[in-house]
């Protein structure tokens, strides 16, 4: 009997330990203060020092000062990484003298950008008034996200598409976006995409299906939908997985 399993477990698949032929794409980050010693250590090469300087290109220009601020005033250490998989960004509260630690995926829209850095604000905002005290994405990191978010939807840094989806999702927001799938779908639509062919969502084909994410190697047949996502089959090993409806495929011929 196949074992029903999740998302995750196919669109995050182990890392190889091959060595990659490219050089991998250097973390930028700022450390707020005036000691930069920590910067100095572990960035061989010149880096932005200021938070103005590293997020220019990664937030939509009406955000950039009040983002700025904000992280001036907790003394945020902001770090920009590689895409990683399994989270688009993540916080840590300070620790040993180290303060507040942000890091946001680098390949982010403007859009998600703003929107995932809001979620580790919130969770920022919520440890300083409650420290361990309470769930992750409780009421109280909840509360904190409606807050923050409220301010960015009345300037109208997002699109009416996207502000749209965030009213519907500021109704309950959950520990992940990627998990609304309004949400999700209305910030792919500002996603850039460098392949040629067009990408469309899961939830657009017909059930029977073939298709691959994203050109992996791997292939599905489309099943039937339970609850939010569709129950679909790998075709070389016929384990069965959930995948979102929004979910970005290429259909292959069956």
């Amino acid at each position: 009997m196949n074992r029903q399993l999740s998302l995750f477990d196919f669109l995050f698949p182990p890392i190889s330990p091959v060595k990659p032929k490219f050089a991998p794409v250097k973390e930028r980050f700022v450390v707020a203060g005036t000691d930069n010693s920590f910067l100095k250590k572990h960035s061989p090469t010149p880096m932005p020092q200021t938070y103005s300087e590293l997020l220019a290109n990664h937030l939509p220009a009406e955000s950039l000062i009040d983002v700025c601020e904000t992280l001036t005033r907790h003394k945020v250490i902001l770090k920009i990484t590689r895409k990683r998989t399994t989270k688009l960004g993540d916080y840590r509260a300070p620790h040993k003298g180290s303060g507040h630690r942000i890091s946001i995926n680098s390949d982010l829209n403007k859009f998600s950008f703003l929107v995932t850095l809001i979620h580790e604000l919130a969770h920022l905002n919520t440890f300083e008034k409650f420290k361990r005290k309470v769930k992750p994405h409780g009421a109280e990191w909840k509360n904190e996200f409606r807050n923050l978010m409220v301010r960015y939807i009345e300037k109208k840094v997002f699109p009416e598409e996207i502000i749209f989806a965030l009213n519907n999702y500021l109704e309950n927001p959950a520990a992940s976006s990627c998990t609304d799938t309004l949400l999700l779908k209305a910030l792919c639509k500002f996603d850039y995409k460098k392949d040629s062919d067009k990408l469309i969502h899961l939830e657009d084909i017909p059930e029977g299906s073939v298709f691959s994410l994203s050109k992996r190697s791997k292939t599905f047949r489309k099943g039937k939908k339970l609850r939010k996502r569709f129950l679909c089959q790998d075709m070389n090993s016929k384990r069965k997985y959930l995948v979102s409806p929004v979910a970005e495929v290429v259909l292959v011929k069956d």
